[in-house]
């Protein structure tokens, strides 16, 4: 009866005519572990023969031919070998998780207080860091889409104060504006007398420093 071999869904065949490597990969991270090289001597002796035959000719190649066709047939079963050694060697840095079957390395994607991988059962201070991180990123973003005009709500503007109405016509002010949409109005306290310089309130007709009349320079 033929030997079966487990472990085997998640590797890469390394192995060239000089030898024999395999590389196992997480199935969770991606992470490749490599086994051990195994050098393959008859490869080797083959590889001569090629190089001689191809200078001389003559009885080197077909002992060049011949030596293709044992190495293929010992090339097999050496590989078998090296394939079973490179199991053994490397299983024990993975483990299959009885949950969902998937080998997953036991350096970073296994959970041993809980006796499941990563993916079945994350580290719960991991995942809440990592949540914490996500929401602090989507409340930059969510600032960084925010309307000007709700900008203008920070404590800055509520120092200077924001007028409901327009104090000319009295309509509702629907945002912070230095202008009536309705009349045309100034609504802001930005305003200065054109003569002295003097800050004038919203709705002002004089200076009530100088006396001027509001709006001439």
């Amino acid at each position: 009866m033929s030997e079966k071999f487990e472990f085997t869904k998640n590797n890469n065949d390394l192995s060239t005519d000089s030898g024999f490597q395999f590389e196992f990969v997480c199935e969770r991270c991606g992470t490749g572990y490599r086994s051990t090289f195994k050098e393959f001597m008859l490869g080797k002796a083959a590889g001569i023969l090629d190089i001689a035959s191809n200078i001389f000719g003559g009885a080197l190649g077909r002992a060049s031919s011949v030596g293709h066709q044992v190495k293929s047939a010992a090339w097999e079963k050496a590989h078998d070998g090296a394939f079973r050694e490179a199991i053994t060697e490397m299983k024990p840095d993975f483990i299959q998780c009885p949950r969902c079957s998937t080998w997953v390395c036991r350096k970073a994607c296994w959970n041993g207080k809980k006796g499941l991988c990563k993916q079945c059962a994350p580290d719960l201070g991991v995942e809440m860091a990592a949540a914490q991180a996500s929401r602090s990123v989507e409340e930059v973003w969510a600032h960084a889409k925010m309307a000007e005009e709700d900008k203008k709500l920070g404590e800055d503007n509520w120092r200077k104060g924001i007028r409901a109405t327009c104090p000319q016509c009295e309509k509702p002010l629907a945002k912070p504006c230095k202008f009536c949409p309705e009349c045309g109005g100034a609504i802001g306290s930005d305003l200065k007398c054109g003569k002295c310089g003097a800050k004038l309130e919203a709705g002002a007709k004089f200076c009530p420093e100088c006396g001027e009349k509001a709006g001439n320079s």
